[in-house]
């Protein structure tokens, strides 16, 4: 499923309209009649009745040449029984307000339509779609000059400000958002909901807090992330006739992670096949440099994550003083010294020696800092040729090396896992401006240092070298805890081991640790009780 901005929507809508020459109005119609079939949609849900249907009595049993069928998705067993106020902006959306204020009204629903503004400053094809409204007479009122009683309604279509809105909600926008908040009724937002930034997810004060989000063609960017996902509520993408094959042909592409983006775009066998006469040297061998004395939990974890992700050998690098506390820890692990007493510069050396017969390299959980350390991951990043996660301490490591263009360029495939702090600290920025606009950061900074980087959080963005981005929507808030991200770390590391390039690893990777967090949270019962080791046992 495509991600877009609202810029390049409205190049989508540009090039559909002169280069396809689909008119702007059958546009505006489709995106209407999606929202109210999208309304009719919850109408039934809250009645618990499914769709009308007409059927002709032919005579002749089981004879279906007689069977007559309506609209069945504007059809409403009591649709009398509802009345929505369309709150109308003077743009676009307001337009497709308008249109879904007709359908709502040919399927029997009772409309009344509030406009932002006089009705005459609309234009374009929402000044059409004023007109025939009005020639149908239905209801209008005019902010600030009648009375608009928002608790006389059983639901409210959000038509006020649509994807090129900027800034924060002023004047009769505001007012008019601010009342339908407070009036507690089920808000069906246009495209997004207004007071949302289209590109970000940031929400202005106020914000239209909607049940339902119809996300006309596309996804826009702004719903995919907190806190704009939390206000838009249930989202849906409702297709208004512009095609998808026109969205393809942009830059910056983004896509909502999903198995068949996994399967399709980004080539992954998603079900895991192995062959019938594969050994443990097919699925290749992890090294995973991690762990000191404060902090040993987070080595052991990232190994049997890279064991659980289907790697068929794991080699946990660790300072020699925790061998002897680690052995017997997970059998399965092989453990090696890196260092004679804790971590420093001269265990470079081991760990690229280690390196140099291993698939993948994990670098960064619980490894602490020491003196020389940036030196010591420039080495491992000049040096070592197979595929690099970099993580936790050796991102800190990486961010206080401040511009790392002068480091000879890697071949292989390079993984950053940052979360939004630590993004902040490779960036320069704010963690609070990493957040107002996670995907673009996180595009920047790989395609500048030609990495792949997993910026973590609710919504993880994985951004490829090449700009393309991907959303993840699997996992829950049970998983902010200790350990996770060293689970997610080994994860990829095993499937970059397996062969899996970059982009691939870290999507799918993401992808299954947000799975196993979901099946977890289900077998604890309550996604509260979450552990990292619980995420290892559910992949």
């Amino acid at each position: 499923m495509y991600i877009v901005t609202s810029a390049q929507m409205r190049e989508l809508d540009l090039r559909t309209i002169e280069e396809i020459g689909i008119p702007s109005m059958a546009l505006m119609e489709n995106a209407g009649k999606a929202i109210a079939e999208e309304v009719i949609r919850l109408c039934r849900e809250r009645s618990g009745t499914a769709a009308g249907k007409l059927r002709a009595d032919t005579g002749m049993e089981g004879d279906l040449r007689g069977v007559i069928r309506a609209d069945e998705a504007l059809a409403l067993a009591h649709p009398e029984r509802e009345h929505w106020l369309i709150l109308a902006g003077k743009g676009n959306n307001g337009g497709d307000g308008l249109v879904a204020a007709r359908y709502l009204r040919e399927a029997g629903i009772g409309v009344t339509v509030a406009y932002a503004l006089p009705p005459e400053q609309l234009q374009g094809d929402a000044a059409l779609q004023r007109d025939a409204a009005a020639r149908l007479g239905i209801p209008l009122l005019v902010h600030g000059r009648d009375a608009v009683d928002y608790a006389a309604c059983t639901g409210i279509v959000d038509a006020l400000l649509g994807t090129g809105a900027h800034g924060e909600p002023r004047g009769a926008y505001a007012d008019m958002i601010a009342a339908a908040n407070a009036s507690g009724k089920t808000i069906v937002s246009a495209d997004i909901p207004s007071g949302i930034s289209a590109d970000t997810g940031e929400v202005s004060r106020p914000c239209i807090a909607a049940r339902l989000t119809v996300s006309l063609a596309f996804l826009k960017r702004g719903l995919t992330q907190f806190p704009g996902a939390e206000a838009a509520g249930e989202v849906v993408v409702r297709s208004i006739g512009i095609p998808s094959e026109l969205c393809g042909q942009q830059e910056g592409l983004a896509f909502l992670l999903t198995e068949d983006v996994l399967r399709g775009r980004l080539r992954v066998d998603t079900a895991r096949r192995r062959s019938p006469d594969g050994h443990k040297g097919t699925y290749g061998h992890v090294l995973v440099a991690a762990g000191s004395p404060r902090m040993s939990g987070a080595g052991l974890l990232c190994s049997r994550a890279a064991l659980r992700a289907g790697s068929g050998l794991v080699t946990w690098a660790l300072p020699a003083p925790l061998l002897p506390h680690m052995a017997g820890a997970a059998p399965e692990i092989m453990l090696a010294p890196a260092s004679g007493g804790d971590w420093d510069e001269g265990s470079a050396a081991s760990l690229l020696e280690l390196a140099a017969s291993r698939d993948s390299l994990a670098a960064g959980p619980g490894l602490g800092r020491f003196e020389g350390d940036g030196r010591w991951l420039r080495r491992i990043w000049e040096q070592a040729e197979c595929p690099l996660v970099v993580d936790a301490d050796a991102l800190n490591m990486l961010a206080d090396c401040k511009d790392i263009s002068a480091w000879k360029s890697r071949q292989a495939d390079t993984v950053l896992t940052p979360h939004p702090g630590e993004m902040a600290r490779l960036t320069g920025m704010s963690t609070q401006e990493v957040q107002r606009d996670r995907m673009s950061a996180a595009v920047k900074y790989a395609t500048e240092q030609q990495v792949t980087l997993v910026l973590k959080g609710a919504r993880t963005v994985i951004a490829a070298p090449d700009g393309t981005a991907y959303v993840n929507m699997t996992g829950n808030a049970g998983m902010a805890t200790g350990g996770s991200g060293d689970v997610l770390t080994g994860i990829i590391a095993g499937l970059l081991a397996e062969g899996l390039t970059g982009p691939q690893a870290a999507a799918y990777g993401v992808y299954l640790h947000g799975l196993a967090g979901e099946t977890a949270s289900s077998r604890r019962g309550h996604m509260s009780s979450l552990i990292a080791g619980d995420l290892i046992e559910a992949l």
